[in-house]
């Protein structure tokens, strides 16, 4: 047992989403999104980068002296997997672990809407999962991957740094990849994807021009690809989609990205006030769902984004949703509070009216 395991028992029995280890800092757990100190003594450099280094395989090890950070992936068996991320900062080194958990949720679990299922049941297409850092986008597709792997006879290829969630295969044959280890990279992972006979494919995350040009170029093939951005609504993934592109370009690439896009969900991660239907981590998320319609589809081809929301408020029989409508019901059902309804919404007067005492953002006046 290696000696940073305790902590990881710490962190699951406080149901904790998050471990920070600081040289110069006592250990710090991520409960229902908020940070708390562990009553601990503070972290000796040098006894830390031995705890990180019992851990690490040698040669991310190797890759954390030559740059200083590295991401990889630690499991222990019957508790959980754990993201890890070693970086220095100015008091020596520090590491950043997110639980993983061993259980794969489904949609149902989740309390994801219906529409998110069957994402997992196109024949083809690109979908997209975004929202910040720590939004629950992993968790929303390993539960549409688990589905398709429990109703499709496919062959699904995972591409991830690190690999996170880690499915059996079922129905469907299951193939992980982990960038660094099993292939170079994201794009090197999709070129040779495209002649490993998928159906489906997840790229962990579209980082650079040549992974997002490989993913929507598989997408408009005829294979179903999942992937992710750290985007906050359906409007700006798509221009940020298109922008990443030389000017040249953006013309054909908004042209082929209409015609392959199938879904966008942009969510964002709540801390519950309620007892009832509480997920382990005693968050739930907010979606905004994007269904490329035909009619979603004609505003991303005439450079219209900006009306994707009124699109989406339209599109209710079509399964879509706006963030706000999402977080409102939330507030109403009393899941979570005014005030973090209002720090993350986009309409803030909406939800002005359900604060006690509104909050004076000088940047808003």
């Amino acid at each position: 047992m290696a000696q940073i395991d305790a902590f990881f028992k710490l962190m699951n029995e406080q149901r904790a989403s998050d471990l920070h280890l600081v040289a110069g800092q006592q250990p710090v757990l991520r409960i229902r999104g908020d940070l708390e100190r562990v009553k601990y003594k503070e972290l000796d450099d040098d006894n830390l980068k031995t705890m990180l280094y019992e851990i690490a395989p040698e040669h991310k090890i190797k890759i954390f002296e030559e740059t200083g950070d590295v991401d990889f992936a630690y499991e222990i068996p019957g508790l959980a997997r754990y993201r890890a991320n070693f970086f220095r900062q100015k008091n020596g080194v520090g590491a950043v672990f997110r639980e993983i958990p061993d259980k794969i949720l489904t949609c149902e679990e989740l309390g994801l809407p219906p529409v998110i299922r069957q994402l997992a049941t196109l024949p083809r297409g690109l979908v997209l999962v975004t929202g910040p850092t720590g939004s629950g986008k992993s968790t929303t597709l390993a539960a549409i991957i688990d589905e398709a792997n429990k109703t499709r006879k496919d062959h699904i290829i995972t591409v991830e740094d690190p690999i996170e969630f880690v499915h059996i295969s079922q129905k469907a044959i299951v193939n992980h990849r982990e960038v660094g280890i099993h292939t170079r990279s994201f794009a090197a992972a999709l070129r040779g994807a495209l002649r490993e006979d998928p159906d489906i494919i997840l790229v962990g995350e579209m980082r650079d021009l040549e992974t997002i040009e490989l993913a929507i170029e598989a997408s408009s093939t005829g294979h179903l690809v999942f992937s992710t951005l750290h985007t906050s609504s359906a409007a700006k993934t798509v221009d940020r989609v298109i922008d990443v592109f030389p000017t040249h370009q953006q013309e054909q690439i908004r042209s082929t990205l209409s015609d392959g896009l199938r879904a966008v969900v942009c969510q964002s991660l709540f801390r519950r006030i309620d007892t009832a239907g509480m997920d382990s981590m005693g968050r739930v998320a907010a979606l905004e769902i994007m269904i490329a319609t035909p009619a979603v589809r004609n505003l991303i081809r005439e450079r219209k984004t900006f009306q994707i929301p009124s699109a989406i408020q339209t599109g209710k029989k079509h399964g879509m949703q706006s963030l706000d409508d999402c977080i409102m019901e939330h507030l109403t059902k009393k899941r979570i509070s005014a005030e973090e309804a209002y720090a993350k919404c986009n309409d803030k007067a909406k939800f002005l009216p359900f604060l006690k005492k509104p909050p004076v953002d000088f940047t808003e006046i």
